[in-house]
């Protein structure tokens, strides 16, 4: 039976990437706000609260969950740019999947989302070569995560979540 957490797989890191994958990364995190938008777009309140698997988040929960997301993934990248191999600082995404404003409309996360990546995708081009290796470490995994590694992962975020509430609306036959 299909892994409905995992409808692309799951992310795995690499020593290094090519710059036509970096490429490819940058690309899709340019151009995921107007694919989740225009996922979203006709959802009715009924559909867009419906959890896209028994006991996960709701279609709206998850469209926050990407915005959140995504501004810490944006803070980390400048944390890493400016900082030597800092320990960034976690959060909880359960208990921030929970807060009031996630019950709010997603074209609020969806208009942040466009005016983050729009940012987040000018500073991801202006990268050096040298910089991709750069690092910050998980505070509580202690794990290091490379800058060109944490490119594809929040590529593959958003994919991952795009892929939650495209499968829910083929499997509902939205």
């Amino acid at each position: 039976m299909e892994d409905v957490r995992y409808p692309i797989g799951k992310f795995a890191a690499q020593e290094s990437h090519t710059s036509e994958e970096l490429k490819n990364f940058i690309q899709r995190i340019q151009s995921f706000p107007d694919r989740i938008q225009g996922e979203c777009k006709n959802l009715t309140n009924a559909q867009l609260d419906t959890p896209y698997r028994d006991g996960g988040w709701t279609v709206r929960q998850v469209i926050h969950h990407v915005a959140d997301s995504h501004m810490n993934a944006y803070i980390r990248v400048k944390w890493m740019l400016t900082e030597s191999t800092p320990v960034i600082k976690a959060y909880d995404e359960k208990a921030w999947a929970q807060t009031g404003e996630t019950l709010a409309s997603p074209e609020i996360s969806i208009s942040l989302l466009k005016s983050l990546h729009a940012k987040w995708v000018v500073l991801l081009k202006s990268i050096l070569p040298d910089q991709l290796q750069k690092q910050f470490i998980h505070p509580d995994t202690q794990k290091h995560v490379a800058l060109h590694n944490l490119i594809g992962m929040y590529a593959w975020h958003g994919d991952h979540h795009l892929a939650h509430i495209t499968e829910l609306r083929k499997r509902m036959g939205w």
